[in-house]
């Protein structure tokens, strides 16, 4: 049995390919371990490699202009860089793991291969970028029409339902990251948070969060 038939975290794309097709998965796909904020794609090097997201959180950003935008974070497991590998010779954006991530990078010549010779497959690539692209849309939407208060509970309520489906977590970004993830400043997160602990809705603790008032937090992002 080939290393990726025998895999457990597979993705949907992976599932329909056959024996065969696993064994030359395998042989052209490679395993590794990131620690947090370590680089996973680089933006402007050369792109030989899709990247499939096993376990844990990246976040994918574009420096532009001598600043850094955070666009969003990706949970595992999904393919992340498809669109920039396949279309372009270069990265257009870079993946850095948030805490501990596993990826397997899989050679972009067998991935096309797979996507003209296996209908199934390419389909559920498709439905992947699908779901990617309208998680952006819904991303976007947000940062245009909420304020600073309702984007900061929205994030809130992104990582505790989204990410970790635990109302008690550790925020995975600095608060500078926070800020840039929501097109605001550091030092508007700091007094939204402090605002949100003073009227009970959270309790805070460095990067501990525990959401204690989900329905009013809820609230505040819908209308925010």
């Amino acid at each position: 049995m080939s290393v990726c038939e025998d895999c457990k975290i597979k993705s949907a794309a992976a599932k329909v390919l056959n024996v065969e097709e696993l064994e030359h998965l395998g042989q052209n796909c490679a395993e590794v371990h990131f620690k947090n904020g370590e680089t996973i794609l680089q933006q402007g090097a050369l792109s030989s490699n899709i990247i499939y997201l096993q376990n844990g959180l990246a976040k994918i950003h574009i420096s532009s202009n001598s600043k850094d935008q955070i666009i969003k974070i990706s949970k595992a497991p999904l393919f992340i860089g498809v669109p920039t590998t396949l279309k372009d010779k270069i990265n257009q954006y870079s993946v850095t793991a948030i805490g501990q991530a596993t990826v397997c990078f899989i050679d972009k010549n067998l991935f096309k291969r797979f996507i003209i010779e296996n209908g199934e497959f390419a389909y559920e690539i498709i439905v992947d970028l699908c779901c990617s692209e309208l998680d952006y849309f819904k991303i976007c939407l947000n940062r245009k029409q909420k304020n600073t208060t309702g984007r900061v509970a929205d994030s809130l309520l992104f990582f505790a339902d989204k990410v970790y489906e635990n109302d008690k977590f550790a925020l995975p970004l600095s608060r500078l990251e926070f800020g840039n993830f929501i097109d605001t400043s550091r030092e508007n997160v700091c007094r939204i948070l402090s605002e949100f602990v003073e009227i009970d809705l959270i309790s805070l603790n460095g990067k501990n969060v525990e959401i204690k008032n989900k329905k009013s937090l809820e609230t505040i992002s819908t209308h925010g």
